[in-house]
């Protein structure tokens, strides 16, 4: 399992920088269901949509943000181990981790309209209104064509000319690909076009306030509501979900 994998190999590979330059503020802390394995997380007509991992307990679902209750649920299948999802018109679109397959849901009732597949392992998605934007656990991020998903370019995430490892839940905000490292606590803000790391948020304190204390409950879950100009943060079996906001 992916959870099992372990921080002592994720230590031997090159990641993030010590420091973070992009501060924040805390705005709100919302509940969060602490059995919720995240792996996804978008933002959408008032409600936050996520999708949940381990085999057996993976599904998507529909949350209602100002107490965590959760409106609707999708479960999958149990030999799947669920990843990230996205948005797309009136669907949401699914990975799974290691079986190159993924699928596609209705957005309004979660009934299932298709599948497809994809090379190497699903980790995250997001979307900018003209692609579906996929991460699979190294440095790369591919595009996608959001009707037909096959791959119509990459990028190679990099800082200081070095490539970012881990590259796990996306969010599109503001022009830029906000990403979670898996087993660290900043998140990268990519230039979509290069590659390029712009800068750093370290959400460490949040994962202290969750009260999270399991070595698998890892920062992962990112959502923005561009309505309002709300960003939220989460983590895997977090008890809290954060919402944040950058200062300039």
């Amino acid at each position: 399992m992916k959870r099992l994998i372990g921080a002592a190999l994720a230590a031997l590979l090159v990641t993030v920088p010590a420091f973070a330059d992009t501060p924040w503020t805390l705005v709100k802390t919302y509940p969060h269901d602490a059995m919720a394995f995240t792996e996804g997380l978008f933002f959408h007509d008032g409600a936050l949509y996520e999708s949940t991992g381990l085999e057996g307990q993976s599904d998507i679902r529909k949350v209602r943000l100002k107490d965590g209750k959760v409106e609707q649920r999708r479960t999958l299948d149990s030999s799947y181990f669920g990843e990230g999802i996205v948005n797309w018109k009136d669907r949401i679109v699914s990975l799974t981790w290691r079986h190159r397959k993924g699928f596609i849901w209705s957005l309004a009732d979660f009934a299932p309209v298709g599948d497809f597949r994809y090379e190497g392992e699903g980790w995250g998605l997001t979307q900018d209104g003209r692609h579906i934007i996929m991460s699979n656990g190294t440095p790369q991020i591919r595009f996608l064509d959001p009707e037909t998903l096959t791959e119509t370019r990459r990028i190679t995430v990099t800082w200081n000319g070095r490539a970012v490892d881990r590259i796990n839940e996306l969010e599109w905000v503001k022009g830029e690909i906000f990403a979670n490292i898996w087993y660290d606590t900043k998140i990268a803000r990519i230039d979509p076009r290069s590659g390029g790391v712009i800068d750093w948020i370290d959400i460490a304190p949040l994962l202290k306030a969750s009260g999270a204390k399991d070595s698998e409950a890892v920062a992962n879950g990112i959502a923005y509501d561009a309505a309002k100009d709300r960003l939220f943060v989460t983590g895997k079996n977090w008890p809290k979900l954060f919402e944040i906001k950058l200062k300039q």
